[in-house]
């Protein structure tokens, strides 16, 4: 059984995670343990006692936040209306990567909290593939998409959101209004098949999004 932490080491964890929450959703997880130090007013030595590595530090840090994007999959499949279900699932982890910079470097990345991100994965494809079925049975989808589709149009507008969102915040409801419009109405028939399930790992080593100076 593990040990309680006394009050005050549970103080400074409290401290460190509520640091690293902010400084990871102002400039990623490329950050250096001490730079949470000092945005905690701590330590470094604490934050080392508490969390040995980054990838301790990160798994702790975003374990709640990725299971809560299976929620919102949950949620949308039990939503009376398909379309409404599997737009509010987008619409919600977009708007949660928008928000939070640290938590698109983990989804999209292999490089942290792998184990989590796995897991996570492989609990949110079949929810997605059945988002996209039932509304292809409800005849509001094309019948040629694939729940991965939705994966990498994530990818996508994760590529904008590092572009386009410090210049032009809400830019990315534009473009993923297009994404689902197309889903939704489009009628020329896709030129390749979608991914094999199994690429996506490869295809989520290859996601290098740019690093702005004093990331690292």
């Amino acid at each position: 059984m593990t040990k309680p932490l006394r009050r005050d080491a549970e103080l400074n964890r409290q401290r460190i995670l509520k640091a690293a929450q902010e400084v990871f959703a102002a400039r990623g997880v490329d950050v250096m343990l001490d730079d949470i130090a000092h945005h905690a007013g701590l330590g470094v030595g604490t934050v080392y006692r508490r969390f040995p590595t980054r990838e301790d530090l990160v798994e702790a840090l975003f374990d709640t936040r990725l299971a809560e994007i299976v929620s919102w999959a949950d949620e949308g499949l039990a939503h009376a209306d398909p379309w409404t279900g599997l737009t509010g699932f987008v619409e919600q982890a977009t708007a949660a990567m928008a928000a939070d910079r640290g938590l698109r470097d983990i989804a999209f990345s292999r490089a942290y909290g792998r184990r989590r991100v796995a897991e996570i994965r492989e609990m949110l494809a079949p929810r997605v593939e059945a988002l996209v079925t039932r509304c292809q049975e409800a005849g509001v989808v094309r019948t040629d998409a694939a729940g991965v589709d939705l994966v990498l149009t994530q990818f996508m507008v994760a590529a904008l959101l590092e572009y386009a969102e410090p210049v032009a915040p809400g830019l990315w409801r534009r473009y993923l209004t297009l994404i689902l419009d197309g889903l939704r109405y489009g009628t020329t028939p896709l030129p390749v098949p979608p991914p094999e399930v199994e690429n996506m790992d490869r295809i989520a080593e290859n996601w290098r999004p740019p690093r702005r100076a004093g990331s690292g």
